[in-house]
């Protein structure tokens, strides 16, 4: 048993993540004033959902909770991806952040779908 209880710190996957989450915090804070409690607010917590989903999977017992937490993330990282598509159509980001973004969305899921992978095959 790992006696560390924040081990997850360790994970690639959730570096990535947290990295993605905190970028998303960073590019809303340009967003309009008027969109607070409505994209802003959205991407924010789709985006942050994702690490967290990764934390509390990975603090769990057994690989079929951490499975079905990763796949949270998933639908989390779904959500974010869109958001991301949405925010740029109104014109909210810069090319160079739409592009950051989405590169930062495609290395998180690859990362994601890999440790899935990996859980799937132990459990």
């Amino acid at each position: 048993m790992d006696l560390d209880k924040e081990s997850w710190k360790k994970l690639n996957v959730w570096k990535l993540a947290d990295k993605l989450a905190l970028r998303i915090y960073e590019v809303t804070r340009n967003f309009p004033r008027d969109e607070i409690y409505g994209i802003t607010s959205q991407l924010r917590r789709a985006a942050l959902s994702i690490p967290t989903n990764i934390v509390e999977g990975y603090s769990r017992k057994g690989d079929k909770e951490l499975a079905h937490f990763l796949s949270i993330s998933f639908a989390s990282l779904s959500e974010v991806k869109y958001l991301i598509h949405f925010s740029d159509n109104l014109g909210y980001l810069s090319e160079e952040e739409h592009q950051g973004l989405k590169e930062a969305c495609d290395k998180v899921g690859r990362s994601l779908w890999s440790f899935y992978a990996k859980v799937k095959a132990s459990g």
